[in-house]
């Protein structure tokens, strides 16, 4: 890697900026936000040894019905004010043992709308943590919501050109990384780790009436990894990809249960026919399920991720294909309205 050469950020009217490097691998770095400009305090941090749990809520729908089906909503988009859904389940295990290591600063990877990135300048703002959010891409002004939000919580947002990016896991930018930011404990895009499939392992655990299958939306494989792996014997989890060509998670999520398990659970499957075009994309179909599920429920699905999982199981519903009398968990991993 290039030797870095200094440069000084350009100056914005809405924050306060500070000295970033351009070496190629990351540009455009700055300081956002006023908790971004100081110490942190450290915060009382023994909510993170609580084992939250989310309500269950039954749907009732025309189209399960029909076929036999009975869907009971696993509400994890309740479990927390600040981290809804698997925020909360993939960070909590991750926050303890950076704690414990004695990290002070979180630097982790997403793109510009990531609600993961969101969620990690939560947690450092709630538990005292420094944060540091890399960005795949240029930067782009004025900040979209997302980022506008990690700012204000005091993140401070760097930038990868998307070659690089691509690399982001590699010893080389890693390093880089750290020269320039000094220690940091690395959350991976995400989240998805060993730590995160613990977490996400206690779902399970938490629901108290007999289930056949449970899905979640799949977009890096840590939630449906820990799902799949927390599961007593006979039900199966079913994840639907949120990606296009998402044929890849099934290495990553086996890979996450070797990581954290030592071995793949067996008992899981990916549906990679919901993406709509691909991550944060939507198509005509998929905007037709939302606004009719809307009106029938009166509850606004998340287009990234909800909607896609939800979508596909009722029309997996309508196709028959789950036997009569199935009953079937459905994981609200995140906002059900989406993110401002």
């Amino acid at each position: 890697m290039a030797s870095p050469r200094r440069r000084r950020s350009r100056d914005h009217r809405d924050r306060r900026t500070a000295p970033g490097r351009d070496s190629g691998t990351y540009r455009g770095t700055h300081r956002t936000g006023m908790l971004g400009t100081m110490n942190r305090p450290r915060q009382n941090r023994s909510e993170l040894h609580q084992a939250l749990s989310s309500p269950l809520t039954e749907l009732h729908d025309a189209r399960l019905a029909r076929p036999g089906v009975r869907l009971i909503l696993k509400r994890d988009d309740l479990i927390h004010p600040l981290l809804p859904g698997n925020k909360w389940r993939k960070l909590r295990h991750n926050l303890v043992c950076a704690a414990e290591l004695g990290h002070d600063t979180l630097l982790t990877f997403g793109g510009a709308y990531s609600n993961h990135v969101r969620a990690v300048a939560a947690a450092g703002a709630r538990f005292g943590f420094t944060t540091i959010g890399v960005i795949r891409g240029e930067e782009h002004l004025p900040l979209n919501d997302t980022l506008t939000f990690a700012a204000e919580h005091g993140m401070r947002l760097t930038y990868l050109d998307r070659t690089t990016y691509r690399a982001k896991n590699s010893p080389s930018v890693v390093e880089g990384l750290r020269k320039e930011f000094g220690r940091f404990y690395l959350l991976p895009e995400g989240g998805s780790n060993a730590l995160a499939v613990h977490g996400c392992a206690e779902l399970p655990t938490e629901i108290d009436v007999p289930f056949d299958v449970i899905c979640c939306p799949v977009g890096t494989g840590g939630t449906l990894a820990g799902i799949a792996a927390g599961l007593g014997p006979g039900p199966r989890a079913l994840g639907f990809s949120v990606l296009r060509g998402g044929e890849f998670l099934r290495g990553d999520v086996t890979g996450l249960q070797i990581a954290a398990y030592g071995r793949p659970s067996g008992n899981w499957t990916i549906d990679c026919d919901f993406h709509a075009g691909g991550y944060a994309r939507r198509n005509r179909e998929l905007d037709t399920f939302i606004t009719d599920f809307a009106d029938r429920h009166g509850m606004p699905l998340d287009p990234t991720y909800t909607a896609k999982m939800m979508w596909g199981i009722l029309s997996l519903a309508e196709r028959r294909a789950f036997a009569p009398g199935t009953t079937v968990i459905a994981v609200i991993t995140g906002p059900m309205t989406p993110v401002p």
